[in-house]
């Protein structure tokens, strides 16, 4: 699969991201920017991105390019992760165990739980007054 992109989609909470695999030195390229100028100087974030491409030993073997919208910086981070694990997925299939072993190819379902009609959020309750 020499000089070809491999794509996948990654989801977290209402953050979709489109990863792009392309060979290359391990640059991170998030919305046109470098990793850091888009998520700024968040280690945890970085951490949780490049976990697919360090259990894999692909961090110096592959670029990613992706493209993200919705959700918050840590869902879009999520995203990216699920993304690169599926997009490894595709490359080799050998490595379906190891990511799976770490949790990378589910897909976190935990979103925010709707609001109800006579609260003021899903479960908070206006303020009780016996008198």
């Amino acid at each position: 699969m020499a000089d070809k992109e491999i794509m996948a989609t990654g989801r977290r909470k209402t953050a979709i991201a489109v990863v792009k695999l392309v060979k290359g030195k391990g640059r991170v390229f998030v919305n046109g920017k470098t990793f850091s100028a888009y998520f700024g100087n968040r280690a945890a974030l970085e951490m949780m991105v490049y976990r697919p491409l360090a259990l894999t030993d692909n961090q110096e073997n592959y670029d990613v390019r992706v493209k993200t919208v919705g959700g918050g910086v840590s869902a879009q981070a999520g995203a990216i992760k699920h993304g690169i694990s599926r997009a490894l997925l595709k490359i080799n299939e050998d490595y379906k165990a190891v990511l799976k072993a770490e949790g990378l190819l589910t897909r976190d379902a935990r979103v925010k739980e709707r609001k109800k009609y006579g609260r003021k959020r899903a479960r908070k309750r206006f303020q009780f007054s016996k008198r």
